[in-house]
């Protein structure tokens, strides 16, 4: 596509050698470890594996190492690595409520079932820097349990909603999804499609656009029904020994939200759900793809349309994928010397025009 330039493929080698020597950083200094990184940036490694579609801890931890903690570059890294691997199937539909949670809270009931458990949130933190971290070998101050308890299977909230008839019933999941990381995305789109696109969107992005929604763009006024995050088991069905068998477990944030609605011409007014799931401890991310999710449901409930970003599913779904964004916009600084001269050739030519009219007048 681009015409080589002499002496560009040792520009480009001596380029690869600085950016090394500069990941690795002052040689006095000891060196960041997988494990470290794996353990202590534990959320930014979780968002790798979520917007890079592949749970594996570790090998988000290298992606973020070796891109020097630019998270969209470990992402691509990531996906990257992903095509490579080989495909033995695919597991059953995981089952949130049996997950093992760590965080479980409602923002419209106080009084559920397995009650409100905060977990590890920076919810109710001062927002002061901690200077006692800058000095290595602090142990943590003790939580009042030795260790965190982890409550199995308590219900869904939704499900108190659901016993009234006040909120539409949840999809059943019943037809078998296609694949976007193997099928090209194609519009208008399934709401099961649009799930897994915001499920590897970019956060900022889709922070952005939940926000707006609350700020009026959108016409969705959201309440948080749950927000849970913990452990769920993965099985998969064996053919050779006809019944399924859990392979390992993974971390999982989900969120439902909880919408008005004010009813159509075949549906009564009920509330309406907007969905989120994400690997790892995701929960920002979680929470604005479910206000996302619901905010492009406007049509298939019948809504008067309104023309706010987040309700358009061809800008949300054709912007939201940051590695998509970034090789567009990056792509910007490679060579475009022909492009240009003949943009710049036209100019001349236009304005040459342009003054020797004005010199006529």
């Amino acid at each position: 596509m681009y015409v080589a330039v002499k002496g560009g493929e040792r520009a480009i080698d001596n380029a690869h050698a600085w950016l090394a020597e500069e990941r690795r950083g002052d040689t006095g200094i000891a060196e960041l470890s997988i494990a470290q990184i794996r353990e202590q940036l534990k959320l930014s490694v979780d968002r790798v594996m979520a917007e890079g579609s592949l749970f594996d801890p570790d090998l988000a931890a290298l992606a973020i190492k070796q891109a020097r903690g630019d998270l969209i570059e470990a992402i691509f890294l990531i996906r990257a690595y992903r095509t490579t691997l080989p495909r033995f199937g695919a597991t059953l539909p995981v089952e949130t409520a049996t997950m093992a949670v760590i965080r479980r809270v409602s923002a419209t009931f106080r009084d559920v079932p397995g009650g409100q458990i905060l977990g590890p949130t920076f919810d109710y933190t001062h927002r002061l820097l901690d200077f006692a971290l800058a000095a290595e070998g602090i142990t943590p101050p003790e939580a009042a349990s030795a260790s965190p308890e982890r409550l199995d299977a308590v219900p869904h909230v939704m499900g108190f909603l659901n016993r009234e008839g006040l909120i539409e019933e949840a999809g059943t999941g019943a037809d078998t999804p296609p694949d976007l990381t193997r099928e090209a995305l194609e519009l208008p789109a399934t709401r099961a499609l649009r799930l897994q696109a915001l499920a590897r969107g970019d956060e900022g992005f889709l922070l952005s656009l939940a926000y707006s929604t609350q700020r009026g763009y959108g016409n969705t006024h959201a309440f948080v029904g749950e927000l849970r995050i913990g452990q769920v088991t993965v099985a998969a069905e064996i053919p050779e020994l006809g019944f399924s068998i859990e392979i390992g477990e993974i971390e999982l944030s989900e969120c439902e939200t909880v919408n008005q609605f004010g009813g159509s011409k075949t549906e009564p007014p009920q509330f309406t759900r907007g969905y989120g799931l994400v690997f790892g401890q995701s929960e920002r991310k979680s929470l604005s793809m479910s206000l996302v999710d619901r905010a492009l449901r406007w049509k298939e409930l019948g809504e008067s349309h309104n023309p706010a970003p987040a309700r358009d599913e061809e800008f949300v779904l054709s912007h939201c994928d940051n590695i998509q964004a970034t090789g567009f916009l990056e792509h910007i600084k490679l060579p475009h010397y022909v492009d240009f001269q003949s943009e710049l050739e036209l100019i001349r030519r236009l304005r040459s025009a342009a003054l020797s009219a004005q010199e006529e007048e």
